[in-house]
């Protein structure tokens, strides 16, 4: 992928979390349309390992990784709306792992797309929502210990990416800037660096100001790496949100981060979140526009000073 946007996937990303409204088929069903619609091939996959344990440590608490790794069902681990198992775990330090390799590969090329991750719940020492270990937390933090100046995060999951937040509360290297629906999970919020929280039944036209405005402070900052949680649950379909984008305003959203990014010389880095629409396949095309942006991105992005 010659200069190209990295592509980050595992098939241990896809674990069994029993019947459950997130879909864990959806990181295989996008990868195998991607390859199908010729937006790139099977070989141009970066395999991830799990982050380390040096790595996690940066952002999580000891204590809370040892209950991951002993599968003990704690006050940390409990909060979580998933089952606890080994396999769940691993498939955890592998968006983690694959989050970080795509901040470092955004770095050389441009852009790059961990084709899932943006897992933004999870806190320092406990798990939240569908999230056991906050990935984003970790590809930033991994870049500002490499010596990367400053981190911009923008969350515009329908869910305000509480975790987060609460991580880099203070922190002048990263600023995190959250839009999402204001009456929806969690409750309470935290405080990013810009919370932006919408009215149930936000449309394409107002989110599309307030996004605009966003990113004026975004840009301001000076990120010399965005991360983009680029979640597809503002759908007007999606089970979990109160937001009514439609696909149009979606892709729209996503110009406005990734071809913002690009002009302004700014390696991004894209995750995908959430995304439970009634029918997978609207939740699939989302995503998919979004990796299609992100792959056009890289061949012309250059690394931030």
């Amino acid at each position: 992928m010659d200069g190209n946007a990295a592509v980050i996937f595992s098939s241990g990303y896809e674990c069994d979390i029993g019947p459950h409204v997130f879909p864990m088929r959806k990181f295989r069903m996008l990868l195998d349309r991607l390859v199908a619609a010729g937006a790139m091939a099977p070989a141009d996959v970066l395999e991830p390992g799990p982050a380390s344990a040096e790595q996690l440590l940066r952002v999580h608490e000891a204590k809370y990784l040892d209950d991951l790794e002993h599968l003990r069902w704690s006050p940390r681990t409990s909060v979580s709306e998933l089952p606890l198992s080994a396999e769940i775990v691993h498939a955890y330090r592998l968006a983690a792992g694959g989050t970080v390799l795509a901040g470092r590969e955004a770095m050389a090329r441009g852009a790059a797309v961990n084709l899932g991750g943006g897992f933004h719940h999870a806190f320092a020492d406990h798990a939240e929502g569908f999230c056991y270990l906050n990935d984003l937390a970790v590809a930033a933090r991994e870049r500002t210990d490499a010596g990367v100046s400053r981190v911009a995060i923008v969350d515009l999951d329908v869910h305000q990416g509480n975790g987060t937040a609460k991580i880099f509360e203070g922190d002048p290297q990263v600023f995190t800037l959250s839009i999402h629906q204001e009456r929806n999970y969690p409750v309470p919020k935290q405080q990013s660096s810009l919370d932006v929280g919408l009215d149930d039944g936000t449309g394409d036209g107002e989110y599309l100001e307030a996004l605009d405005r966003a990113l004026e402070q975004v840009w301001s900052f000076g990120p010399a790496l965005l991360l983009y949680q680029a979640g597809a649950d503002p759908y007007r379909e999606d089970q979990l949100g109160g937001l009514k984008l439609s696909f149009e305003g979606l892709e729209q959203r996503d110009r406005r981060v990734i071809e913002g990014s690009r002009t302004r010389r700014i390696p991004v880095a894209v995750t995908l979140g959430g995304g439970y629409a009634r029918n997978v396949e609207d939740t699939v095309r989302i995503h998919e526009t979004t990796c299609r942006l992100a792959l056009g991105a890289g061949a012309n992005a250059g690394r931030a000073e």
